[in-house]
């Protein structure tokens, strides 16, 4: 046991102001959404007299001919479709990266490495042309594998470096009992990367989740709007109230917010790189 000193209780209080200003946002998020009308004319950032529910479901209704909820919905599917895509075939690609050797081995990581310092901007014309000669502009799949092909660098390096921490011990003692590499990386591989894993959906998902460009640019024109695109719609039409515009923005960082809560430990142990 550490013993609690002076400088110690100083940690701590320096590690409390740090939080208390990554708070603020949050609280300024919540004060406002809160906020009524007439409030957020006379004094936009000081504390409500009162508190006025009715902006959350009137937010919650939308603009533009498209509510929050099938916003939410087509986000979710969007969202979980990548990343169940990029969990599943970006271990597969990691683990044959991490396990060959040689020339070819080396070569393939850094292929991916040049993925993720590449702009994916300079490919947005192309794939654009591409799904819409396939018919797949404005789609659930159209919207999965171009998010799939985006992500799937930055997938890849992370699993990569982790399936290269395990030890082959227990691979090998699967080979010798006549086990395929198929059945070794589904049975005992990938519940080791159980860690790497939750990263990987963390940060994809969240990615997924709140980008704009990509969704703004591929979704246009169809019914399929995003919590992004949504809320920007959302904006335009009701720019002078705030209050209402925060409150969209409440409701879209709920379900990011929670699913990061479930899968902080995870998280956190992924990016450690340690198994059990």
């Amino acid at each position: 046991m550490f013993p609690y000193t002076r400088r110690t209780f100083g940690r701590e209080l320096l590690l409390l102001a740090v939080g208390a200003i990554w708070a603020i946002p949050f609280f300024l998020l919540v004060t406002i959404s809160l906020k009524p009308s007439d409030e957020m004319l006379l004094n936009p950032t000081g504390m409500p007299t009162r508190l006025d529910t009715s902006t959350f479901p009137q937010a919650w209704k939308g603009s533009a001919g498209v509510s929050l909820g099938e916003a939410l919905v087509n986000s979710l599917v969007i969202t979980l479709g990548s990343v169940l895509a990029l969990i599943a075939i970006g271990s597969i690609c990691a683990y044959v990266v991490a396990r060959r050797g040689g020339r070819m081995g080396a070569g393939l990581y850094g292929l991916f490495v040049v993925g993720i310092i590449l702009p994916f901007q300079l490919g947005i014309v192309p794939a654009y042309a591409v799904l819409r000669e396939l018919n797949l502009a404005g789609t659930y799949p159209g919207m999965i594998l171009l998010y799939t092909g985006l992500l799937m660098p930055l997938t890849v390096f992370l699993y990569t470096g982790f399936v290269r921490t395990l030890p082959k011990d227990y691979e090998e003692a699967a080979f010798v009992d006549g086990a395929s590499r198929l059945q070794t990386f589904r049975k005992i591989v990938f519940p080791l990367l159980r860690p790497i894993t939750a990263t990987v959906a963390v940060l994809t998902g969240v990615m997924v989740w709140n980008d704009f460009f990509v969704q703004l640019i591929f979704l246009s024109g169809s019914q399929l709007q995003t919590l992004p695109v949504a809320v920007y719609s959302f904006v335009g039409e009701y720019i002078s109230q705030w209050n209402l515009i925060f409150a969209a923005v409440a409701i879209c960082i709920v379900p990011v917010l929670a699913f990061y809560v479930f899968a902080q430990r995870q998280l956190i142990s992924g990016f450690t790189g340690g198994i059990k």
